[in-house]
């Protein structure tokens, strides 16, 4: 079987991308032609396809994962073969995998909030009857929003049965239980063991135990007590080391009793770092073998002498036949740095098998930047060698982080691989601290690495307006333009003189927003009062009529003619219908009628 891009699987997935390879199966990124979604495709690697123990590992996890739908589980949509081996449909994670963020290095909360979520998936597994047996950070995958997913049921069985197989052992040694690693029946508290593991390694970026081969580590994690996170990690507060402590107990008795109490623990520690919220969490002793089964007395001595000798025969028989069959140590070259084709090359020089691993890291696509065994160490000729070799950060869409504080939008833009810058802008809509939006704009696809300007709002960008009132118009505008305001004038008929501002709006003091108008209104200097028409009128009346529109009043007498302007006004200045200031003098014109004196008569 051959597969590559654009191959089309059993009619129904068109194969993208390879996003994984382990040791089983390949990962694909597929798309699903009939539902059109993205799915990634699980397939068996042909060389198992005829084992039929691998088959029924492929297949049970098809059916275990299958019948578990909860938020912190990768859904299983389909099975099937194809072109002589077979496949997983499964929903398609974007994120990285939690061994991939504890290689970047994560905070204490972020540790035990991925913890939470693991326990989630663990709680709800066991209330089904399912087992995982293989909990670790590389089945665990975390999206671009943070949600954590277990994945991987490949060795889950329903109950307490036994997980030795062939005379081997089925997990991974690092996260193994001490019970697992003996051989002996698996429980749910096996899967908390393996949480706890997989906590540690998260707050101290390593696993407790570490060795030379899985074997070494298997013991260890039978005899050994771990070392508390603090030791390692400064920052895990008291409270949080007796959790893990409790979690890693040997025995499966002393461990927590289920996946509740463990996430009750951690939320107790995290209220109150300081107190322990557990109790003997100084029972890690080791764990004994479990003891040889009792022979009847009555047997012979004879007889236990003669199995006995049988028994060293054949030991030294196999050691001699190992000694002389066992391939030859070879040391482990370094290839960290290299593309994965060179790296190949200099390991199967060296005369080692190798196996990749792809993942999404921020090294150039096609190198390695992790192997195991390390560089330096002896391993076996024709040994395998693990190569993690980074994909490059891929391709994925901004997040829409409008109305998101400052650091949980930086939080999730870093989430998706990109490089964050942020800027501050002033918004009226928008509340201090919270994100305005980003550039380029949310849904925006771009490489891993691309830089995204995150927009945070400063909240609305107000000034303080000042009073005018009382100054010349041109200063005013001065005042106003100094403070980013924008001067609006209008005039005004007014008893100040020509081009006084005699009101404005808003008012002095008042806060608004930048660039915002300001009227003012500015004297004509033409005054307020209009001069009313009183020629004609008695004197007295036009008096009247100038003193109520407040203006003061002169007059003078000039002799008239008519009988009838008598006491009249004859003349008025200024002129009627003339503006004046309030208190000016309006000078009226009286006639003053006398009778003409008569003709002198002519003497005869």
């Amino acid at each position: 079987m051959l597969v590559a891009e654009n191959t089309l699987v059993d009619g129904r997935y068109r194969l993208l991308r390879r996003v994984g390879s382990g040791g089983m199966a390949d990962v694909w990124c597929a798309e699903d032609t009939q539902l059109g979604r993205r799915v990634a495709l699980k397939m068996l690697h042909e060389r198992f396809a005829q084992d039929r123990e691998f088959v029924e590992r492929f297949r049970r996890e098809a059916s275990s994962a299958a019948g578990l739908q909860h938020p912190n589980v990768v859904g299983v949509f389909d099975r099937g073969e194809f072109d002589g081996t077979y496949y997983i449909a499964m929903e398609y994670v974007e994120g990285s995998s939690l061994k991939d963020l504890i290689r970047r290095g994560m905070s204490v909360e972020e540790a035990v909030e991925v913890t939470r979520q693991v326990l989630a998936a663990a709680r709800f597994a066991h209330s089904n009857g399912i087992i995982h047996r293989d909990l670790k950070p590389q089945n665990v995958l975390v999206d671009r929003d943070g949600r954590a997913r277990v994945t991987d049921f490949g060795i889950a069985r329903a109950g307490a049965s036994e997980i030795t197989q062939a005379g081997s052992v089925m997990g991974t040694a690092q996260y193994l239980s001490p019970e697992q690693a003996q051989g002996l029946p698996v429980t749910a508290a096996s899967d908390l063991y393996s949480i706890g593991v997989l906590l540690y390694e998260a707050l101290c970026g390593r696993v407790p135990f570490e060795g030379d081969s899985a074997v070494a580590v298997a013991l260890k994690q039978v005899s050994e007590q771990p070392l508390p996170p603090s030791r390692i990690n400064p920052s895990v507060p008291p409270a949080l080391d007796a959790v893990v402590l409790k979690a890693l107990a040997k025995d499966p008795a002393n461990r927590f009793a289920s996946a509740d109490e463990f996430a009750a623990a951690l939320d107790a520690a995290q209220v109150d770092p300081t107190t322990s919220p557990v109790r003997d969490t100084e029972r890690f002793a080791p764990v004994p073998p479990p003891p040889p089964p009792e022979q009847p007395y009555e047997e012979g001595r004879r007889g236990w002498r003669w199995a006995i000798l049988a028994i060293l025969v054949l030991a030294l028989a196999g050691l001699a036949v190992w000694a002389l069959t066992r391939p030859a140590d070879v040391t482990v070259p370094s290839v960290l740095g290299e593309q994965q084709n060179t790296a190949t090359q200099i390991l199967e020089a060296k005369g080692f098998d190798v196996d990749v691993e792809e993942f999404e890291s921020d090294a150039p696509p096609g190198e390695v930047v992790e192997q195991d065994p390390r560089a330096g160490e002896e391993a076996e000729e024709g040994s395998t060698v693990t190569l993690s070799v980074s994909s490059g950060l891929g391709a994925a869409k901004v997040p829409d982080v409008a109305g998101q504080t400052e650091r949980r939008a930086t939080k999730a833009l870093e989430g998706r691989g990109f490089v964050v810058e942020t800027e501050e802008q002033f918004s009226t809509e928008v509340e201090a601290g919270l994100a305005i939006g980003t550039e380029p704009k949310a849904g925006s696809k771009l490489e891993g690495g691309s830089k995204v300007t995150l927009l945070v709002s400063k909240g609305a960008n107000t000034v303080e307006v000042p009073g005018v009132v009382g100054l010349q118009q041109q200063i005013a505008e001065n005042q106003l333009e100094a403070v980013d305001l924008i001067p609006n004038v209008e005039t005004e008929n007014s008893d100040q003189p020509e081009g006084t501002v005699v009101a404005q709006d808003p008012a002095a003091g008042s806060e608004i927003e930048s660039g915002s108008q300001v009227t003012i209104l500015v004297s004509t200097g033409a005054g307020s009062v209009i001069v009313p028409d009183v020629e004609g009128l008695f004197r007295d009346g036009a008096v009247r009529i100038l003193t109520n529109h407040g203006l003061d009043v002169v007059f003078q007498e000039e002799s008239v003619a008519d009988p009838d302007d008598d006491g009249r006004v004859i003349d008025q200045a200024p002129a009627a219908g003339t503006r004046v200031r309030q208190g000016d003098t309006v000078s009226l014109v009286i006639g003053a009628f006398e009778e003409p004196s008569a003709e002198p008569q002519p003497v005869p």
